[in-house]
């Protein structure tokens, strides 16, 4: 009784709308609507009222104690109460059409999709709309027409887009059957996607080594070109030449200007002898600023199993030999070196980020016995702190192997990938709830042969971010 009384109150109030501005009454359906001038708020009314409709429907359709007559806004209650009339009208035989749901139901969803509705439909709503669609939708949402394809460079809708809060980051990974394509791993829906970007060149081996902002940083194997690119729109860029050649290998790290891609991002490399340069979006250009200071030793023994971590206007190294940590100020150009004691019996180990604080992610073995571990580096002391460790029926499962670990992505959400010659394992860790899951086996398209990751790393899908 208390559903009919509010949908009886909800119509008599769609109907003084629409009386207030020149619309039909709902009482004379036989009256055409289009003959009258559109305005903003009748098309609201209609939309609404025809909202109204197809949503008690659906109810009816999810409960058997009411039947509904779309003849009078009849609504009869079959669980002993009084029936409800609404603008009564003479009884009427129902055809069969009428008399199924289903096939009602459509008839009344191809009346929603009125073209006049959609044709003044507001586009910065419609915008609203389209920013709140799941990532993987944009792949088929370019393909619809030039208008939408066109849309992901409106600077309305890049502002939309960055109201919508995103829970989890992607995995951008690469199989060592086909090191020029790639795997991308979304954690919301526990999907891969497969795909290949055009525009890396196709005899080169092209790995990524950072991320910002929905791009992802690129060098190829011989050290020698940048690339930068966004997976999801196919967004390329080959960066300039740097002024000096590196041939050793390198750490790169990768940090916004702002708060997205397009106010510019920064790319700094840094080799074991101390050169280092910093690329900048905004200016095209490679530059080097500030000196090593000289307590900071040369060469430096960099772990490039280690991904950068950025916090702030900070890009963080890892470094061995001694342990610890280099930090490069971005805004002002200054180093600085932390001496950390690794843990006991750490193998394969990185860095990672977790509401402003550095993280250690690493592989513990001792005695045929191995874990991951996670550690909080204390601010005061320069220590490590264990804050969590992976579940010990796991553990079990790695007993008596020589297991590799590398770690895909470093911020909020991490995927390991655990690996021995038998043995091919990608999880993944929660650092906001504390969470170990199981990754789904990365298949071939159309196929069933399983795929191993080589690397990869986590970026944030973003498809107004443009290289």
């Amino acid at each position: 009784m208390d559903g009919a009384a509010v949908l009886r109150q909800l119509v008599g109030q769609i109907q003084e709308l629409c009386e207030l501005y020149g619309s039909p009454s709902l009482d004379y359906p036989h009256l055409n609507p289009r003959q009258m001038p559109p305005s903003p708020l009748l098309l609201s009314a209609q939309f609404l009222s025809k909202l109204v409709l197809i949503r008690w429907y659906m109810v009816e359709l999810n409960n058997n104690s009411l039947e509904y007559d779309f003849c009078g806004l009849i609504m009869e209650d079959n669980s002993d109460q009084k029936m409800v009339e609404v603008n009564k009208s003479l009884p009427c035989k129902r055809s069969r059409r009428e008399k199924n749901p289903a096939k009602a139901l459509a008839l009344i969803s191809t009346d929603f999709m009125d073209q006049q509705i959609w044709k003044d439909f507001p586009e910065d709503l419609f915008e609203a709309v389209i920013a709140r669609l799941p990532i993987d939708s944009f792949f088929r949402f370019r393909t619809v027409c030039r208008k939408w394809n066109s849309l992901l460079t409106s600077h309305s809708f890049s502002q939309h887009f960055a109201e919508v809060p995103r829970l989890h980051p992607w995995f951008y990974t690469v199989t060592p059957e086909n090191i020029s394509s790639a795997a991308m791993y979304d954690p919301s829906s526990r999907k891969w996607h497969h795909f290949s970007i055009p525009f890396l060149p196709a005899k080169t081996i092209i790995l990524p080594v950072a991320s910002a902002g929905g791009l992802i940083c690129f060098l190829d194997l011989g050290h020698k070109n940048f690339y930068v690119c966004n997976p999801l729109t196919n967004s390329f860029k080959e960066l300039p030449p740097r002024s000096f050649r590196v041939w050793s290998r390198v750490a790169v790290g990768m940090i916004l200007n702002g708060t997205s891609a397009n106010n510019g991002y920064k790319i700094v490399w840094l080799g074991c002898n101390g050169d280092h340069e910093i690329y900048d979006s905004l200016q095209n250009s490679w530059t080097r600023n500030g000196a090593f200071p000289s307590s900071i030793k040369l060469p430096l023994s960099l772990n490039f199993r280690s991904q950068t971590v950025s916090i702030g206007n900070s890009l963080y190294f890892m470094h061995a030999e001694p342990d610890g940590i280099l930090s490069y100020d971005v805004a002002n150009g200054a180093w600085k070196q932390f001496i950390i004691p690794s843990p006991s019996h750490l193998t394969d180990y990185t860095l990672a980020e977790y509401g402003g604080q550095v993280m250690l992610v690493g592989l513990v073995t001792k005695n045929a016995v191995t874990c991951v571990y996670i550690w909080e580096l204390q601010k005061m002391t320069l220590l490590w702190k264990e804050v969590d460790r992976m579940p010990n029926i796991w553990c079990l499962e790695l007993y008596g192997k020589h297991v590799r670990m590398t770690c895909l992505g470093n911020r909020g959400l991490l995927m390991l990938s655990l690996r021995s010659r038998r043995m091919n394992r990608l999880v993944t860790y929660n650092m906001s709830n504390k969470e170990w899951q199981r990754v789904p086996e990365c298949l071939l398209p159309h196929g069933r042969k399983r795929q191993s990751i080589a690397c990869g790393t986590a970026f944030d899908p973003c498809p107004t971010a443009f290289a």
